[in-house]
């Protein structure tokens, strides 16, 4: 199922952006008392209705408990079972979750360790185990028949005829994309989980009911697998594992209860609890269907396993989702670029810096350049391209002084920046040289006819990249003389808004390393270099100060004020414009969504979590209104106005995840576009 919410619907309920709220749900549990484990799982239905979940998870035979072995043979407790499962569908008429509940049921002569999904008074389907495992402490197949194989059937359950077997996927028929498949416990630790086959087949929530005794250990690789399952099926996983109140007879249980998406951790419980839990999260279900689209590697395998979706019997169901405001149960970075995790963003940081030193390291072996000549304007983005030259020479073990940079003052450059490059280019060791482009610049005036020539003020577009053009065309000309490689220093961030000078201007370059690294990320780098001292001490306080340098082209004089010209006042602010960027790019979200995840992320500056080391005056918040008007900017920029530039891209790695606008890898798009869909989408739906 598929398509954009119409317009009638709320911009402020989850349900209107693609959004399903899960639960995996640790209940305490009585050996062998059906009606107390009932008992309890009703009461954590119900609050998870008060917290408007849609699909509630439940562990591995939790109406009877686990650990109770023969017990599972006695015929008065498999009867009361089933009136417990009765029980459930009936007070389930006013509950909004859907549950998934473990239960022993029999069929045809044997039992079955199932899994029960019930909605609306309604029993949807029952799934049964596949694969019982038989070693160490479990001893299943004394007690139950294995699932695998079993298809096509239907089990009688409270008087009616119930779907029963292994290809059962459930599906809304009035949430778009709220499909899910369910196995249990062992059937994931198996060479082949039939989630998998579930996954292909068109689900992209997998419910995994377990009961898992926990040893030492055991807890990272039921991690593992999840992260990894849902990784590889490019799918939620919701796993629930056993907890308070199991049979401790020769085994402990640790109530683990997770929900995973695309591999990462969105929500879990506290392990070894005494009392219930559940782990609440909201799944874009809609991003993991539009991963599996742009990914054919997901279809190719649909068709290498014979195309599973033939083979499941869809269970279609009625939600009747809500469409009030419920907040966001979901963390949420401001950065999508720059994980606020501090190892994260260290181990990231590291990862980067590398990928562009080894980029550039091959690009300066294979051209066999003698020197590297670049621009430095005392900015983010050439002092942090001038950092990865150093390293890049260090490790080829060729002279800095081979690094030829060049600042090149303009009629707006600040005293400030340019001091900052001279101090850099001195503490960094490399050959700095001036070249004022004013009087060139002037000559260009004169020759086109410009009013700036005649003493006119005027600062237009010819002006800024008269001045623009002529760094880049004076770069050439000194690798040209100095048998030198050109290195560009744009970043991800102006390559995505087009604040690039096209041809003989900073947008092109013999290699540039930034072209993969946003901006907001940039600054991120530069604060991981100093830190762990990557470069000499010497440079760390020129570093710092460059950080806290107002971004701007300065190729405009400032005004009357002395207010100097601000990059982010015409583009936008880059901490927004980064954010649209990474979900419209890497994840092809519509306008309305990403506005919606601006507004959660970024309405409250207090709220949520900021990158390590991160300005607390710098730590700014947003409205809608903002996130609106800063957003369309961006659709404009980027889907209407820029792509030549990007097409015509010189050479650079690809470095972060949604990071690569070249033609040869992430993006490709038409140079002659338009941005009237997103725009409209954008001003249909939000308010």
């Amino acid at each position: 199922m598929r398509g954009a919410p119409p317009v009638t619907r709320p911009f402020h309920a989850i349900h209107s952006h693609g959004f399903v709220r899960v639960a995996a749900c640790t209940p305490a549990v009585a050996v062998g008392d059906p009606s107390f484990n009932a008992a309890q799982t009703l009461e954590l239905a119900k609050a998870g209705h008060a917290r408007g979940c849609d699909l509630m998870l439940f562990p591995e035979l939790g109406l009877s408990a686990y650990a109770i072995d023969d017990l599972l043979l006695q015929d008065a407790l498999l009867r009361q079972v089933e009136v417990e499962i009765a029980g459930l569908v009936a007070e389930s008429l006013d509950l909004a979750p859907v549950l998934v509940v473990g239960a022993p049921l029999e069929h045809a002569g044997a039992l079955y360790n199932c899994a029960v999904v019930i909605a609306r008074g309604r029993i949807l389907g029952v799934v049964p185990k596949s694969f019982l495992p038989n070693y160490r402490e479990f001893y299943e197949n004394r007690w139950f028949a294995p699932g695998a194989g079993v298809t096509g059937l239907t089990m009688e359950l409270g008087g009616q005829p119930i779907p029963f077997g292994t290809d059962l996927l459930f599906e809304a028929t009035d949430l778009a994309d709220f499909s899910f498949g369910a196995e249990i416990c062992e059937d994931f630790w198996s060479p082949t989980p039939p989630s998998t086959r579930a996954a292909l087949a068109g689900a992209l929530i997998l419910c995994n009911l377990s009961a898992s005794n926990i040893v030492v250990g055991k807890s990272d690789e039921r991690e593992l697998l999840c992260a990894s399952q849902s990784m590889r099926c490019m799918a939620a996983y919701l796993y629930s594992a056993a907890g308070p109140g199991e049979s401790t007879t020769d085994l402990a249980w640790d109530g683990q209860a997770s929900v995973h998406e695309l591999g990462r951790l969105m929500a879990q419980t506290d392990r070894f609890p005494t009392h219930a839990q559940m782990a609440v999260a909201d799944i874009d279900v809609e991003r993991l269907r539009l991963e599996r689209m742009r990914t054919p590697t997901f279809n190719n395998a649909a068709a290498a396993a014979g195309w599973p979706e033939k083979s499941f019997r869809k269970v279609r169901f009625n939600h009747e989702p809500s469409y009030e405001d419920q907040g966001l149960e979901r963390r949420l970075d401001r950065f999508p670029f720059v994980p606020h995790d501090p190892a994260r963003l260290d181990q990231d940081c590291y990862e980067a810096f590398n990928i562009q030193v080894q980029g550039l390291s091959q690009r300066l072996r294979a051209t066999k350049s003698k020197t590297l000549v670049i621009g430095i304007s005392g900015g983010l983005d050439s002092t942090h391209a001038l950092l990865v030259a150093c390293r890049a020479f260090d490790v080829l073990g060729k002279p800095r002084s081979d690094i030829l940079g060049f600042t090149m003052p303009g009629f707006a450059t600040s005293e400030g920046t340019k001091s900052n490059a001279w101090a850099l280019m001195k503490a960094l060791g490399v050959t700095g040289q001036e070249i004022d482009i004013k009087p060139a610049a002037l000559r260009v005036f004169e020759d086109i006819g410009h009013p700036f020539a005649k003493g006119e003020k005027v600062y237009d577009v010819t002006f800024e990249n008269v001045q623009a053009g002529l760094r880049t065309d004076y770069l050439f000309r000194l690798a040209n003389q100095h048998s030198g490689l050109v290195l560009g220093t744009g970043d991800l961030s102006e390559l995505a808004l087009g604040w690039c000078t096209y041809g003989v201007g900073d947008q092109m370059s013999h290699y540039n390393v930034n072209g993969s690294l946003a901006k907001t990320l940039i600054q991120h780098l530069i604060r991981w270099v100093v830190k762990t001292g990557q470069m000499d001490e010497g440079a760390s306080g020129t570093l710092l100060a460059i950080l806290e340098t107002e971004i701007s082209p300065e190729l405009v004089p400032a005004d009357d004020s002395g207010a100097i010209q601000s990059t982010q006042a015409k583009v936008g602010p880059y901490e927004l414009q980064d954010f649209s960027l990474y979900h419209i790019t890497r994840f092809g979200l519509r306008p309305s969504k990403v506005a919606f995840l601006a507004w959660h992320a970024w309405r409250d500056a207090r709220a949520g979590d900021w990158p390590p080391n991160f300005p607390k005056g710098a730590r700014n918040a947003y409205d809608l209104a903002a996130i609106k008007k800063w957003l369309g900017v961006f659709l404009y920029r980027f889907f209407e106005i820029s792509q030549f530039k990007r097409s015509a891209m010189p050479n650079g790695p690809k470095v972060i995840s949604g990071g690569a606008l070249s033609p040869r890898g992430d993006w490709r798009a038409p140079s002659d576009g338009t941005a009237k869909v997103w725009l409209d989408e954008l001003d249909a739906n939000v308010p």
